[in-house]
């Protein structure tokens, strides 16, 4: 045997040794409880009283590609700011990664808490009490998330394939923007819409369906994520906290298919409500809860899985700075807070002012994506406008493209750059904490993401 091909042949011995003793695939579930107590706060209203259906804090952590990542969806109405860094900063220190590799998302639920250090740590410096932005319980909540984490890390299980699937859900999302005939937004379709008139508009631009990423060991479900794009309302302002109608949903797929978590995550659904189909009456919440968990069941019976190794599995993410609304000004902010008006206290200027100073003093938010098989789940920040899922989609037909937004609650929403010229609620100073130009960001940083 000749030198060179006995240097060939130890390299090759060296690789393939390697390769067998590769770490496998796994992936770890966590899920608990994170409803307030009678007696503090949600985001509009104090806790009177209790339901069936609580609200749960569900994710997974991905191992053996790299650093771990960490996916995981909360039943609240939003985690902002310093609270969103807190978050991602603890779950991947008990996940043993870096933030980078963490997304936390939120579902909007609006009998649900709000979690935002910031704006609390703002309130607090001059002596005003940080009202729903307590954050007490939420503090609490991370504690006992961080510690399911570091127990799904430990207990995660070998995954050898993924499935990919989707289906149309049928009569429950609506664009909330009715236009007139001059292009400009002539009324809003809140998601309860009394108002018959509006009822019967057409539903406009959604996105009409249900993806769902699923991991498997052999032909055993391990999880299920969902994403699906629209306000989560019924009705609310209750008193008892609750997951309302994706959560009911998600109950019931969780007891059609017990043996894998399920874990669901809202799409761009900043202009999208249930506003066509609902008028407000509390039945509408089971119906619409059945009607999602019948498109995630078509979706489901859909699925095909695919067998998938390390290399198949990639994280990757972008830092961006987002343009801050020009409707912002500090000086402006401080002197309310000062007056103790009530417009900055109940309206969350506190949280409008902790997002302005963190852009100012450069805070960039992580756009992230998951790379696993064919498919690709996209993570993005605030109450994003169902266009941005759309052009993703677009962007790569050859792929399964997936979207979760609400991330960092901070920015509130994101409409498309035309939007701002068209009116509406969505983009209006008080509703929107960046500037037109976000559009110009954010598309960018998605299509890096499917191209890489």
């Amino acid at each position: 045997m000749n030198s060179r091909f006995a240097s060939c042949w130890a390299f090759l011995v060296v690789l393939v040794a390697g390769l067998v003793s590769a770490d496998p695939l796994r992936i770890g579930t966590f899920d608990i409880d994170v409803t307030p107590p009678v007696g503090s706060r949600m985001a509009y209203d104090p806790v009177t009283n209790a339901w069936d259906l609580g609200l749960r804090a569900r994710g997974v952590v991905v191992i053996g590609a790299g650093s771990p990542v960490v996916l995981c969806a909360v039943d609240w109405i939003g985690i902002a700011n310093e609270g969103h860094d807190a978050f991602r900063t603890n779950l991947a220190a008990a996940a043993a990664t870096t933030p980078d590799h963490v997304a936390v998302h939120v579902l909007h639920q609006h009998d649900a808490p709000e979690c935002d250090f910031g704006a609390e740590a703002i309130l607090r410096g001059a002596g005003v009490s940080p009202w729903n932005y307590d954050g007490e319980f939420a503090r609490d909540v991370l504690r006992r998330l961080s510690a399911a984490v570091a127990k799904a890390g430990r207990e995660a299980r070998e995954f050898d394939r993924v499935g990919l699937g989707k289906a149309e859900v049928k009569e429950v999302a609506s664009n909330r923007r009715i236009f007139g005939p001059d292009g400009k937004v002539r009324a809003v379709r809140y998601t309860s819409s009394p108002d018959p008139k509006l009822r019967a508009e057409p539903e406009g631009l959604i996105d009409p369906e249900v993806s769902l990423v699923s991991f498997w060991m052999g032909e055993r479900p391990v999880a299920v994520l969902s994403y699906y794009a629209t306000h989560p309302q019924s009705y609310y302002r209750t008193g008892i906290a609750n997951p309302d109608f994706p959560g009911i949903a998600r109950f019931l797929r969780q007891i059609a298919v017990p043996e894998a978590l399920h874990v669901h995550f809202n799409g761009a659904g900043g202009n999208i409500g249930a506003g066509k189909y609902n008028d407000g009456s509390p039945a509408n919440r089971r119906i619409l809860g059945e009607r999602l968990a019948d498109g995630m069941r078509r979706a489901w019976e859909s699925t095909k899985t695919e067998p998938v190794a390390a290399a198949d599995v990639r994280w990757n993410s972008v830092p961006v700075a987002l343009p801050v609304s020009r409707h912002l000004d500090e000086e402006r902010l401080v002197a309310q807070l000062k007056a103790r008006e009530a417009g900055f206290l109940t309206a969350n200027g506190a949280g409008r002012l902790a997002w302005l100073r963190r852009s100012k003093a450069g805070h960039r938010i992580d756009v992230g994506c998951l790379a696993v098989g064919r498919g690709r789940i996209l993570h993005l920040p605030g109450e994003l406008f169902v266009e941005y899922q759309l052009a993703a989609k677009a962007e790569r037909k050859d792929l399964f493209v997936a979207m979760a937004a609400y991330g960092d609650y901070g920015p509130y929403y994101i409409g498309t750059e035309a939007a701002y010229t068209e009116g509406g609620y969505e983009t209006e100073p008080r509703s929107s904490n960046v500037a037109p130009e976000a559009e110009r960001v954010l598309l960018p940083a998605i299509r890096k993401l499917l191209k890489d």
